[in-house]
């Protein structure tokens, strides 16, 4: 975990966030995407990550993240430069079939859960490693930025962009 001082004041949190608080404030998805290059987006589901991401993975690392309890949640921050990984479909399906062989059993423990993460992880392609550096900057930055307002997507919301008309600030 000593490599990963640099991100240890980010706070993984459970579920998906419209944006990132000054302590982090998102989950171990939303903050891989930030890692590896991209802008923040909220993370709903997997399948809205960028390609790079292994789905099955990812999908594993989001079972964990949202199951588990506020420290334990922390000790997936160093793989969270780890998730984008994706590979040929057919390594993708041997992960899933890996996965879903070891995670049959319910509940699956968060220890059983890390091991079984590093398994996947360990098949087929590894995600290109960053800088210490680079990846603390990153997560810094979000953390720096304004926060956003998410566009109000009622219907009344809808109409009064039509028309431009601006939102109340409440």
């Amino acid at each position: 975990m000593t490599r990963f001082d640099h991100i240890l004041n980010w706070t993984l949190k459970a579920g998906s966030h419209q944006f990132p608080g000054p302590d982090g404030g998102t989950c171990i998805n939303e903050a891989a995407v930030v890692a590896a290059g991209f802008p923040y987006q909220p993370v709903w589901r997997v399948e809205v990550m960028p390609r790079c991401f292994s789905r099955p993975i990812c999908r594993l690392a989001m079972l964990l993240n949202d199951e588990s309890d506020d420290v334990q949640r922390q000790r997936l921050l160093p793989f969270v430069t780890r998730l984008a990984c994706a590979d040929t479909p057919e390594v993708e399906r041997l992960r899933q079939n890996y996965i879903s062989a070891r995670t049959y059993t319910t509940p699956l423990s968060f220890e059983e859960g890390l091991t079984v993460l590093e398994g996947a992880l360990a098949i087929g392609r590894q995600a290109s490693l960053l800088s210490e550096d680079e990846a603390g900057e990153r997560l810094d930055q979000i953390k720096r930025m304004p926060e956003q307002v998410a566009p109000d997507r009622t219907m009344v919301g809808k109409i009064k962009e039509w028309l431009g008309i601006k939102a109340e600030v409440v």
